[in-house]
């Protein structure tokens, strides 16, 4: 597996996303191609405008394919990770948290697949961090014998803090996330007593969950990212380890939580 050269499907039937979720049904269990498309533009996958093969047009002149495989191949061998097969598609235009959060990029990674969602405007580091971040939760999801359907919020947060610090450790913080910025070391240590810690077991399906990690209502921007972005790289000072050899280092350990 590479990855799928989903810019021959997109100069065919851009208009007709639900064509190309039709490909893609055998990665999801049971699933229509319009539950997929649903699914997939919930984290960033676009939704057809005017002149948008242009973007298209614009990725493949600027090989994005061609690139985002060789970096697979750097990381497959750097991490000792999984062959999962790669779909990249234009970002959705129309999402201001992606643009302006993520740069109008965006990711969405599995335990056997990884989806990129990209502008035509991303440059080359700004894609390999993008897909350092994602191939390095798929690297995770690998190495830790915990389903990711029975993570809780303390999982969550630290597969993300792993993938920002593999980007901040292999790419270098100017591409770094621009929500490592939010909050200073102070405010992250009093968000992760009196928010994350309390609220660690919280399941995937608890709606909590998502509302703490992003930040969504009156949390705090970000805020499950934010600290454990600041937890993966205080464990990482505190150790001199690398992400490599976080890849299989309790959760709980990371958060410096006695088990």
């Amino acid at each position: 597996m590479g990855v799928i050269r989903t810019d021959q499907w997109l100069l065919e039937s851009y208009d007709q996303p639900l064509k190309m979720c039709e490909k893609m049904k055998s990665l999801f269990s049971d699933a229509r191609s319009s539950s997929i498309y649903h699914y997939l533009t919930r984290h960033g996958m676009y939704q057809p405008v005017k002149d948008g093969i242009k973007t298209v047009i614009k990725l493949r002149e600027n090989k994005v394919w061609e690139m985002v495989q060789q970096e697979k191949q750097r990381l497959r061998r750097l991490w000792e990770g999984p062959d999962v097969p790669v779909y990249i598609f234009p970002s959705d235009q129309n999402n201001k948290v992606i643009a302006s959060d993520f740069n109008g990029k965006s990711g969405l990674a599995f335990k056997d697949k990884l989806f990129l969602f990209l502008t035509e405007n991303n440059e080359e580091k700004e894609i390999r961090a993008l897909f350092t971040h994602e191939y390095n939760h798929v690297c995770r999801l690998a190495h830790i014998p915990k389903k990711e359907e029975n993570f809780v919020l303390l999982d969550t947060i630290i597969m993300e803090g792993l993938a920002e610090n593999a980007v901040r450790e292999r790419i270098g913080n100017e591409f770094l996330a621009s929500w490592t910025t939010y909050y200073s070391d102070v405010q992250l240590e009093k968000l992760w007593k009196n928010l994350l810690l309390p609220n660690r077991d919280l399941p995937k399906e608890d709606r909590k969950h998502r509302r703490i990690l992003y930040g969504l209502g009156l949390y705090p921007k970000m805020a499950g990212y934010c600290v454990g972005y600041y937890l993966v790289r205080k464990y990482m000072e505190d150790t001199n380890d690398v992400i490599k050899e976080l890849m299989k280092i309790e959760t709980e350990k990371i958060a410096g939580i006695e088990l």
